[in-house]
């Protein structure tokens, strides 16, 4: 059996991530933004993406598009099962006061590394380390046994009442198996 795709571009034999719309998946993957308003008080959960099947996450980051507010701490990101949280950054967090529009946040580490912010203050390089091959630090994420709603979460902590800001969240990802896949929340 020959894949073709309509452009007429060879397609390789074999396990090929597809998309849902049985389309091969070249590069860099999905890609999919969700944009958020902050509010609350104390702890705040804002859900961003719900994972469906298992997918490989190949990049996590944010870009905030209002300012965030005066006490914005302990930002970082987990995988939520609805009984089990998981950290893909680490649980204690980056401080994210008043961060400016454009400043973006990164997971570049394992999951024991704190989400990076890159301040839009100045011109900016942020390359790997030495011991990194890549710049974001990828992951697989698998959604619950039974259907149960998995998402991705963006987790931090105010005393402001509430707190004021918005942050757009994007993720490149690739599916791991048919129906597997990542939707805004």
């Amino acid at each position: 059996m020959t894949n073709t795709v309509p452009s007429g571009d060879l397609v390789a034999q074999g396990s090929m991530p597809i998309s849902d719309n049985d389309q091969p998946i070249q590069g860099f993957g999905l890609q999919l933004s969700n944009s958020k308003t902050l509010g609350g008080t104390g702890t705040v959960v804002v859900p961003i993406f719900h994972v469906t099947g298992t997918v490989e996450v190949l990049a996590l980051w944010g870009v905030v598009t209002t300012v965030l507010g005066a006490n914005n701490t302990a930002a970082y990101w987990r995988l939520n099962d609805q009984t089990a949280q998981v950290s893909i950054t680490a649980s204690a967090g980056t401080t994210l006061t008043t961060a400016a529009v454009g400043c973006t946040i990164v997971k570049k580490g394992l999951a024991a590394a704190a989400l990076t912010l890159l301040d839009s203050a100045a011109g900016r390089v942020s390359e790997p380390t030495t011991l990194e091959t890549l710049y974001f630090s990828p992951f697989v994420a698998m959604q619950k046994t039974g259907a149960i709603q998995t998402d991705i979460e963006f987790v931090y902590s105010t005393t402001d009442n509430p707190t004021t800001g918005a942050i757009t969240f994007y993720v490149q990802y690739l599916p791991v198996g048919q129906g597997s896949k990542i939707t805004a929340a």
